[in-house]
């Protein structure tokens, strides 16, 4: 195949890191000494033990305001769909990698637009080459066969990522307006920091659905994520389960 006569596709499959630093025991003793200024009650801290033990009694009886004096801080890799449903999460500061002024076209992006791999296509991450005369695929030089509308998306994010290009690169579109022809699929990165009682309302929401089954993608993000911070602090989201 001709590579000049094909298309560029970049797939990456969705993650996130956790940017603050955790220390479970001094989290939780800081919880505490908040919790206790409202009794008065500092003089009965005690060890690490007997900290989880009052803070899961916190929990239990609804005193959530005392987690709040905790936040964390977390990078989500994932689609602008995902990032449209976070951020109506409203008590969260974010930070988002920009449309406006990032220039995909530009060197610091490879001269190439990066999608996300949503969990219901079997698609592994690579460099898809789209021969569009032909309608074959390519991963690394080598044939592959994507389900028909695994092809469909292939196509729809190569002429999509195509356009992009040609109105940046010819028309003299600046990116703000160019961004206009790109799909959700497209990646995107966000920093989102909240408290821990937040948190909790985001897992509830976004990883137990407690108000109805979650999204595909932000149950593929939050479950994972949720999961790892429960090992990382103990007590503070023990009673939230993945649905």
């Amino acid at each position: 195949m001709e590579k000049e006569k094909s298309w560029i596709v970049r797939l990456i499959k969705p993650y996130y890191e956790i940017e603050s630093e955790i220390n479970s025991e001094v989290i939780l003793k800081h919880l505490e000494r908040a919790a206790r200024t409202c009794y008065k009650s500092e003089h009965q801290i005690g060890d690490f033990e007997k900290t989880k033990k009052f803070v899961t009694g916190l929990i239990k009886r609804g005193h959530e305001s005392t987690i709040e004096h905790y936040s964390l801080s977390v990078r989500f890799i994932v689609d602008r769909g995902v990032t449209h449903e976070l951020v109506r999460h409203r008590l969260v500061a974010y930070s988002q990698e920009s449309t406006r002024f990032c220039n995909y076209s530009g060197d610091g992006f490879g001269g190439h637009v990066t999608y996300i791999i949503p969990p219901w296509l079997k698609l592994e991450e690579g460099i898809y080459r789209v021969d569009p005369y032909q309608n074959k695929f390519y991963v690394d030089d080598v044939e592959t066969c994507p389900t028909p509308a695994g092809r469909n998306w292939l196509s729809s994010l190569a002429e999509s990522e195509m356009t992009y290009l040609n109105l940046v690169e010819h028309s003299g579109w600046s990116p703000q307006q160019a961004r206009s022809v790109l799909p959700n699929s497209l990646k995107t990165e966000i920093v989102a920091s909240a408290n821990l009682r937040e948190w909790r309302h985001i897992f509830k929401m976004r990883a137990q659905g407690v108000a109805g089954k979650p999204h595909p993608q932000m149950s593929e993000i939050m479950v994972p994520l949720l999961k790892d911070i429960q090992e990382k602090i103990p007590v503070v989201f023990d009673d939230i389960f993945a649905n």
